[in-house]
């Protein structure tokens, strides 16, 4: 029988599995608006540097935020 204090072993892969999901998003975002920057500029030279960026930063933190979820250990009492 489980205790009260264990975390359920599905709820443990599930955070993993949500982890690399956040990562493959991370990843498409941060790929696209990086190689959207120079045909974006082509086309529309008017448009900022500020408009790719946020797309890069976001994708950034997607990242960050997969990778945290996957290296994520419980807290030991």
């Amino acid at each position: 029988m489980m205790s009260n204090d264990e975390e359920p072993v599905g709820l443990k892969i599930g955070e993993k599995f949500f982890g690399l999901l956040i990562i493959i998003i991370g990843v498409i975002v941060f790929y696209f608006a990086f190689t959207s920057q120079s045909a974006l500029s082509a086309v529309v030279p008017s448009v900022p540097v500020l408009v790719p960026g946020i797309f890069l930063f976001f994708g950034a933190v997607l990242l960050l935020v997969g990778v945290l979820f996957i290296f994520a250990k419980e807290h030991e009492e």
